[in-house]
């Protein structure tokens, strides 16, 4: 179920003892906004790969179910990870929104899906197709620790992930 979205400012302001004792966390201001959904939040699943969009593209081609798809892509500016069609995709299944550790390509086509995506920057080059990397593991962008399981919560603020679902 996706959760109703909330602004960043406002959850950190009122979930102070949260930040204060790590269940909190707000990731570096390192990532663009794309896609024209701008305030998302939801459950965080997440996958770790390297310059390969194989599984990027198996977790998308499954229904959403409101969650966030949290893609450690090592920070690479090589090559894009994640393009137009499989954002299209996402938005028909059910995400709530894509992060990228990475870059993505097909600007205009994602600025038009009814879906958040972040992304460290844009790259004309496509990804590998090994099928090579690590689902439901916990990885480390923007100097925070991300859990499969946990929240994320996203606007023109930036972006929070919490251990649990936050109100304010």
């Amino acid at each position: 179920m996706a959760a109703l979205p909330l602004a960043t400012a406002e959850l950190c302001d009122a979930n102070a003892h949260l930040i204060m004792n790590g269940e909190l966390r707000a990731l570096q201001p390192v990532f663009q906004v794309y896609g024209r959904r701008q305030v998302f939040a939801g459950p965080i699943v997440t996958l770790k790969v390297y310059e390969d969009n194989v599984l990027v593209r198996e977790f998308l081609e499954e229904k959403g179910q409101g969650r966030v798809l949290v893609v450690d892509g090592g920070g690479s500016l090589r090559c894009a990870i994640l393009g137009g069609n499989p954002v299209q995709q996402a938005q028909n299944n059910g995400w709530a929104g894509i992060v990228v550790n990475g870059c993505i390509r097909d600007v205009d086509e994602i600025n038009g899906c009814d879906i958040g995506v972040r992304a460290l920057n844009s790259h004309p080059m496509k990804a590998n197709k090994k099928g090579i990397g690590e689902k439901h593991v916990p990885v480390t962008i923007a100097g925070t620790r991300i859990c499969d399981g946990e929240w994320l919560y996203a606007d023109t603020d930036g972006i929070l992930i919490s251990r649990t679902e936050l109100t304010v």
